[in-house]
């Protein structure tokens, strides 16, 4: 394993640093990390991952021990591969990756690295979090977790004698079997035997595992100077350190897996939702939300309700346009235009000055009945329904949104999200919450928040005070452009006596 001392990294951040990293002031930083598993002033060394060959097994989800999951992969390019700079930008970069991998491995993390069997400059950093690690930061996040069985019974839908006729369209519960509901709390370490761990390996779902790798890859310095940190992995992305960094999927989503270790969650989600033939069923949204998250089951959700609504739109804007067609002969106005005695007799014209003719009025008959499908009274119809349409799909869906904050538990998530590291390495002071009665840290003080409204009352107020000086700009503008406003208004004036004459004629 390689080692680096820690003096090493400290020299490298005398040197001039062009990157651009955020400055973060350590002592508000640390109220963000959670020393459970040291920190870096407690290490000599710098510890980096193991380098270990590729297994051959393209789609395994495992260590090459085929026992720990991974959770989270970072992908690098190899210093010593790149082209050699004038600045030493690459041996920068490289003590600040491997500060940041050790930081990792302090922070409980297992790393595990391997080189691209394709381009031998790549290197893929596979992350793992062990069962200790999981258990904190659950906590922390206040991550909800099963604690028992729901034993209570599902109330019948009152459209249960339609089952027969929708059946077609359900889901196959043979191929995806619908999930067991529980009970859930927030996971609490001193009370683990209380929740609902059969296996510890699948306590926490492959989305749960990676949401909380991100949390902590999100929260790990890499680099400290003069009592300012930087920390993140979306810095170390965005500054070239590192290429990607990503959750793994599962298996292949076209074939199942021969792995008998990999789930195939990926392939029934192609095979009974994303597969063109399966256009017409209902989503699993159970198997969205545990494969992907509560996020992006609710999003998903929302849109296939979103398109279920529309077909009852679609089917009357069809309806209000087959009425126009097939009136467009009885429309008033187009008889006229099309009848030789009325839109024949009345002479149009010409569109040009010099070689345009004059023309009748009944030669644009057949426009004028086209127009009629849509000008007609199909059309007001159709825009009272959508105006009441608009309204029942509000109302349905914050229903339909309710049932599923309910069987997912997902009521009080807003509350239980944490703030980003960006902005809670910015706040300096502490407030008691008036709902929660609990520390809530914010960016400034009442006093900062008083000076901030001062400056923004003042802008408006300047603003304001310009205003006053308007009329009098346009009182003289319109002293200046009368004479023009006059020449306009006769010029209107001879077009419009040219316009009778012509349909004198």
């Amino acid at each position: 394993m390689q080692m680096m001392t820690r003096n090493v990294l400290l020299e490298a951040d005398l040197e001039e640093d062009d990157d651009e990293d955020g400055d973060i002031v350590l002592e508000n930083f640390e109220q963000m990390i959670i020393p459970n598993f040291g920190s870096l002033e407690n290490q000599q060394d710098f510890q980096t991952p193991e380098f270990e060959e590729f297994n051959g097994k393209s789609d395994s989800l495992f260590f090459n021990d085929g026992q720990r999951r991974i959770d989270f992969v970072l992908v690098y390019e190899d210093e010593s591969k790149k082209e050699t700079n004038k600045k030493g930008t690459n041996e920068k970069q490289k003590r600040k990756r491997q500060a940041y991998e050790n930081n990792l491995i302090c922070q409980g993390l297992q790393l595990e690295a391997t080189r691209s069997v394709l381009d031998d400059k790549l290197v893929f950093v596979k992350v793992h979090a062990p069962w200790e690690v999981l258990c904190t930061y659950a906590e922390v996040m206040h991550i909800k977790l099963p604690l028992k069985p729901n034993d209570l019974k599902t109330r019948s839908s009152a459209f249960g004698t339609l089952n027969w006729f929708t059946k077609v369209l359900q889901v196959d519960e043979s191929i995806i079997k619908p999930e067991q509901e529980f009970f859930t709390a927030p996971f609490e370490k001193n009370r683990m035997n209380d929740f609902y761990i059969l296996d510890r390996d699948s306590f926490f779902n492959p989305a749960t595992r990676s949401r909380i790798v991100y949390f902590i890859l999100s929260r790990v310095k890499y680099q400290v100077m003069n009592n300012v940190a930087k920390f993140g992995i979306n810095r170390l992305v965005n500054s070239g350190i590192y290429k990607a960094a990503f959750p793994l999927h599962d298996c292949t989503f076209g074939c199942q897996s021969e792995d008998p270790s990999c789930p195939n969650e990926r392939y029934l989600l192609y095979r009974e939702w994303a597969h063109p033939r399966s256009i017409y069923k209902k989503q699993p949204l159970d198997l969205i939300r545990k494969y992907y998250g509560e996020k992006i089951g609710i999003y998903f959700a929302w849109l296939g309700y979103y398109t279920q609504m529309l077909l009852l739109a679609a089917v009357v804007g069809v309806a209000c346009f087959l009425y126009g067609y097939f009136n467009q002969e009885n429309c008033t106005w187009s008889k006229e235009v099309c009848n030789p005695d009325i839109g024949g007799q009345i002479i149009m014209c010409p569109q040009c000055d010099k070689l345009c003719p004059f023309w009748q009025l009944n030669i644009t008959c057949e426009s004028s009945k086209k127009l009629c499908i849509f000008d007609s009274f199909g059309t007001l119809v159709f825009a009272v329904f959508m105006g009441v349409w608009v309204t029942l799909f509000l109302e349905f869906w914050k229903r339909r949104q309710a049932e599923l904050e309910y069987e997912w538990d997902t009521v009080e998530l807003q509350q239980e999200e944490q703030p980003r590291p960006e902005y809670e390495a910015q706040c300096t002071h502490v407030v008691i919450n008036e709902i929660t009665q609990e520390e809530e840290r914010i960016p400034f003080t009442t006093c900062g928040k008083c000076i901030r409204v001062t400056l923004c009352a003042s802008a408006v107020f300047f603003w304001k005070a310009r205003e006053g000086l308007i009329p009098l700009h346009r009182v003289q503008s319109t002293c200046k452009i009368t004479p023009q406003i006059s020449a306009a208004t006769e010029r209107e004036r001879e077009c419009t006596f040219t316009k009778r004459r012509c349909s004198g004629q």
